[in-house]
């Protein structure tokens, strides 16, 4: 046999249709997860202690709330967010997903906020 029929041959991918489902599988796992992880925001140790100083809490549902609109503002390209509730202003990194502190609404009042490309405005 010839130096080309043996070239052409080794070049031929080999497939194993069990692995390929496998690796769907992965993929699918690794997107649920990467998901899960995206809607999830990161609480700085500034913000927490602010907020533990502050005495200032946050029901879950509120957190889900918060999440969901910096995950959209993200995505409208905003990159630092002044997060507005009844009790609580926060700055959030949208890209990063993290709170980076935490104001009461009363102290929040009379502020200027910097370095803010977006606002969220949250009635809870």
């Amino acid at each position: 046999m010839s130096e080309r029929i043996h070239a052409h041959q080794l070049f031929q991918p080999i497939l194993y249709p069990n692995h390929q489902q496998q690796k769907k599988v992965d993929r699918s796992f690794q997107s649920v997860l990467y998901k899960e992880l995206e809607n999830q925001l990161t609480v700085s140790k500034h913000a927490q202690k602010r907020l533990q100083d502050r005495n200032i809490t946050i029901s879950e549902t509120s957190w889900n709330k918060i999440s969901e609109k910096v995950i959209e503002a993200g995505q409208k390209g905003i990159k630092d967010s002044l997060v507005i509730m009844k009790n609580v202003t926060l700055v959030v990194n949208a890209p990063n997903q993290t709170v980076i502190t935490a104001l009461d609404r009363n102290e929040s009042t009379s502020q200027i906020f910097t370095n803010i490309n977006g606002a969220i405005v949250i009635d809870e």
